[in-house]
């Protein structure tokens, strides 16, 4: 007789569209919008899009079916998934969700802060005329190396207390009350303001011209493998996978759940977000090089400098609405902020919950806490330093390392056939044998050419041009005392082992 797990004390989704925002909630990000258009522009354009929809089905999609099929089928956090997999597993999950925890949401809020701060700046254009002093002398105020701490900065400290308040409020409501209903109204304002800011920008002036250059194809930049390790990295990092956050939400799922249709949903409008994105952008971007008359490859910029100093500095120039296009737009990326950091604390609280049965309002509470207290050394005036060697350090290793193990684990030690035996039990598109040989060879052999070039990358030239000390003390050092910490936890035993918690099929 099949075990009814599905009818004990976990919470569950109250809707199947509710999961389905929240999980794209979770997977919409700032690099979607200010990361992906820049590295389609640098790529080739629409030459980029090849490689980048064939590393969505050749990696993103099977991992994003292996993730949701496990948190389903054990119906735990990531920790719990993996323990009952084996114990001797289970500090994979805590550690996934311990580097995200202790090390990715603590940078990310500070960057949605930033969008905040940007927000209210938007209403009188604070930025003034020169956007990039403003962002990088007056707003910031780096300093001269990641060894100089200097002085906190408060306009930012408050935005990042704000910020992890709306985080406390939406995780302390719980599954339904709280993510569901936060999703159910992040999601589609996202998608209406980013529409908005699209159709608005395509009419400007230059325009044509900035869309075009975005996508206009460059087949002869696919002959490089770095454009194909973009495509693949992209993918990965975009889909929020080995994150823990996909197994989460899973388990929070029905019985009967359409697991392989669900992740071909989520996938496929991650990207098209990215991509329609992107339009926006690069018209904004065609309008500021039209009305300045100057070169288009001199007003694009990369990453934080497009959102914070390229794309202020076109919303000043724009013919009529200014203030009200800089708040549309920076309101698009702090509900995408939002909505990532949302789930990354409750795949943390999920797996405390999981192992020592605490109240979650206490859990959300005193994660919150730290989440604040450990995001300050980011806003310190070496905060911009410290972020961009631990991003570099936890999504090029930690979430790589953590995801090929995933894929051992899962395709060669537990057996993906099990996984996919379930999965075809419950949903109505079934896997076939592709899939796991996807699992256990294409995906982890994929994975572990981008780890390869990117130590190879670190070792002939530092990261950025950082000094080796601080790389290797900020960077190295965060993975690695995570994954004591990780260790620690796990050795830690269950109140109810997590066994108990799995779904027979």
């Amino acid at each position: 007789m099949e075990k009814d797990i599905f009818a004990v004390h976990r919470p569950q989704w109250r809707t199947h569209i509710g999961f389905l925002l929240a999980a794209i909630g979770s997977a919409i990000g700032l690099g979607n919008i200010w990361r992906f258009p820049y590295l389609c522009y640098k790529n080739g354009g629409g030459a980029f899009l090849i490689p980048y929809f064939l590393a969505l089905i050749l990696v993103g999609i099977p991992l994003m079916i292996l993730e949701l099929g496990l948190g389903h089928k054990m119906r735990g956090s990531a920790p719990a998934s993996f323990a009952s997999i084996s114990k001797k597993w289970e500090w994979l999950g805590w550690w996934q969700v311990t580097f995200v925890m202790f090390g990715i949401v603590l940078y990310y809020s500070v960057v949605i802060s930033w969008c905040l701060s940007f927000l209210f700046f938007s209403f009188n254009l604070g930025w003034g005329n020169d956007p990039n002093n403003f962002f990088f002398h007056k707003f910031l105020m780096v300093s001269k190396s990641p060894a100089s701490l200097g002085d906190l900065r408060t306009p930012i400290i408050f935005s990042l207390l704000l910020v992890w308040l709306l985080n406390w409020i939406i995780v302390f409501k719980g599954v339904r009350r709280g993510l569901e209903r936060a999703n159910k109204i992040f999601m589609p304002l996202l998608f209406v303001l980013t529409a908005v800011i699209v159709f608005w920008s395509i009419r400007l002036p230059g325009a044509k011209e900035g869309i075009a250059i975005y996508l206009k194809p460059d087949f002869t930049r696919l002959r490089d493998v770095r454009v194909w390790m973009d495509a693949f990295g992209q993918i990965f990092f975009t889909l929020s996978l080995a994150f823990g956050i996909m197994i989460t939400y899973a388990s929070y799922l029905p019985r009967k759940s359409q697991i392989v249709r669900d992740s071909f949903s989520i996938s496929f409008i991650n990207c098209f977000f990215s991509l329609f994105a992107g339009f926006g952008v690069f018209s904004i971007l065609g309008y500021m090089a039209h009305a300045t008359s100057v070169e288009f490859g001199k007003v694009v910029k990369e990453s934080i400098g497009l959102a914070f100093v390229a794309y202020p500095k076109a919303i000043s120039m724009l013919p009529y609405f200014p203030r009200l296009f800089g708040v549309i737009f920076f309101a698009i990326l702090t509900i995408a902020g939002l909505s990532s950091a949302i789930s990354i604390l409750e795949a943390f609280s999920s797996a405390i919950i999981d192992k020592f049965h605490y109240s979650r309002k206490i859990v959300v509470s005193v994660l919150s806490v730290f989440g604040f207290l450990g995001g300050i050394i980011f806003t310190t005036q070496a905060g911009l330093y410290w972020l961009d060697i631990v991003d570099h350090f936890l999504t090029q290793y930690g979430l790589i390392l953590a995801a090929i193990f995933e894929c051992i684990v899962l395709g060669w030690i537990y057996g993906v056939k099990k996984l996919r035996t379930h999965i075809n039990h419950y949903a109505r598109w079934h896997l076939g044998r592709w899939w796991d040989f996807s699992i256990k060879f294409v995906s982890p052999l994929i994975l572990f050419a981008l780890f390869i070039s990117s130590l190879r990358n670190e070792v002939l030239t530092p990261y950025a041009g950082y000094p080796w000390l601080a790389i290797i003390l900020i960077g190295r050092d965060w993975l690695i005392y995570t994954l004591f910490f990780a260790i620690i936890v796990a050795a830690h035993p269950w109140r109810v082992e997590p066994r108990e918690r799995e779904s027979s099929s």
